[in-house]
């Protein structure tokens, strides 16, 4: 391997990690939008809740969405090209998170990330290069994760209803206020769970590309060739939910719908149940979605007019752009290394 080599894959190593921290900036809303519209916390308080549970999530969930990831685009470590692929599809991942948290957007990071992978792959080497079974499990929850979020937070919320009937308005706020602390935790814990794990994928595509590892490594807290790749990704999440995003914050928490700490704990509680399953399925959703479908659900048991539907469809065009704007970006990337690059 040249020097030159060995230093894109540092520098591509290190703009994962950036990515983790943009990732984790941009879906602090996921984690903390409810509580923090409901004023159960402050901002500040919050965001170091979130960041906490996201950092913790590595001791819960074993890297099953990493390993989908990481195996989304075929990639040989005989031809250094494919550590372009995956710069090349960071950076598509991170020009379209920034550009959709300036417009104040909460779309999904996730996609944006295996968006420019792919991209960026086939631009490369062409359709035979993607694993499509990956990809189309993947593309498959794009509906499902907020329909699943949608359906469980209505249904959560209709128990509550019936458990609390009996219960003064004051008192279910008084017990709901301190809950959404606990839905919150579990839905923090969810979103570190799926999201660190993706940019762990990318890591280890990019390792397996340079040579370094075997395309069948298996990341483990316990083999200490893997365990700063966890503990890095979990870290930089964690670090960046602590910086928190308030635009997106006043998208998701305050324009989508009016919500109660009970109905925060509620969207919160049924988001978390969302990630979970796909998590241990090894699957990388949209945490994004997922809360986005679950406050539509829970809003929607009160009154279907307090949502406020032009916000929500403003939002569904986001993720309907997400991949294929972040691949085109990402093969516009790796094109232009190709004409400058003297490997090529």
């Amino acid at each position: 391997m040249t020097p030159l080599l060995i230093a894109v894959v540092i520098g591509t190593i290190a703009i994962a990690l950036v990515f983790d921290v943009i990732n984790g900036f941009h879906d602090s809303a996921n984690s903390i939008a409810t509580v923090v519209s409901t004023r159960v916390l402050t901002p500040f308080q919050a965001v170091w809740w979130a960041a906490f549970f996201n950092f913790i999530a590595m001791f819960v969930f074993a890297p099953k969405v990493a390993d989908t990831v990481s195996k989304i685009v075929k990639i040989t470590s005989a031809d250094p090209a494919f550590v372009y692929v995956v710069l090349s599809g960071l950076i598509g991942a991170i020009i379209w998170d920034l550009l959709t948290w300036v417009w104040g957007l909460p779309t999904s990071s996730s996609h944006a990330l295996i968006g420019g992978f792919v991209g960026a792959g086939l631009t490369h080497k062409g359709i035979g290069i993607i694993q499509w079974n990956k990809l189309f499990d993947t593309a498959l929850f794009i509906p499902l994760a907020p329909l699943i979020g949608l359906v469980t937070g209505f249904v959560i919320m209709l128990a509550v209803y019936w458990i609390f009937r009996t219960w003064r308005p004051s008192a279910v706020d008084r017990f709901f206020r301190k809950g959404q602390l606990f839905s919150a935790a579990l839905y923090s814990l969810g979103h570190g769970g799926n999201d660190a794990q993706k940019t762990m994928g990318i890591i280890v595509a990019l390792l397996v590309a340079a040579g370094f590892f075997d395309k069948n490594v298996q990341l483990s807290l316990t083999d200490p060739k893997t365990l700063w790749i966890i503990l890095s990704c979990h870290a930089a999440m964690g670090l960046g939910t602590a910086m928190g995003g308030w635009r997106i914050v006043k998208t998701m928490g305050m324009k989508i719908t009016k919500l109660k700490p009970v109905g925060g704990f509620c969207a919160e509680t049924a988001g978390a149940v969302t990630l979970f399953l796909a998590t241990h399925l090894g699957i990388p959703v949209s945490t994004t979605h997922t809360i986005t479908g679950a406050i539509v659900g829970v809003g929607a048991i009160t009154k279907l007019s307090g949502i406020k539907w032009g916000v929500a469809t403003r939002i569904v065009w986001a993720w309907i752009f997400t991949i294929p704007f972040s691949a085109l970006i990402a093969a516009i990337c790796f094109y232009a290394i190709s004409l400058i690059h003297p490997a090529f």
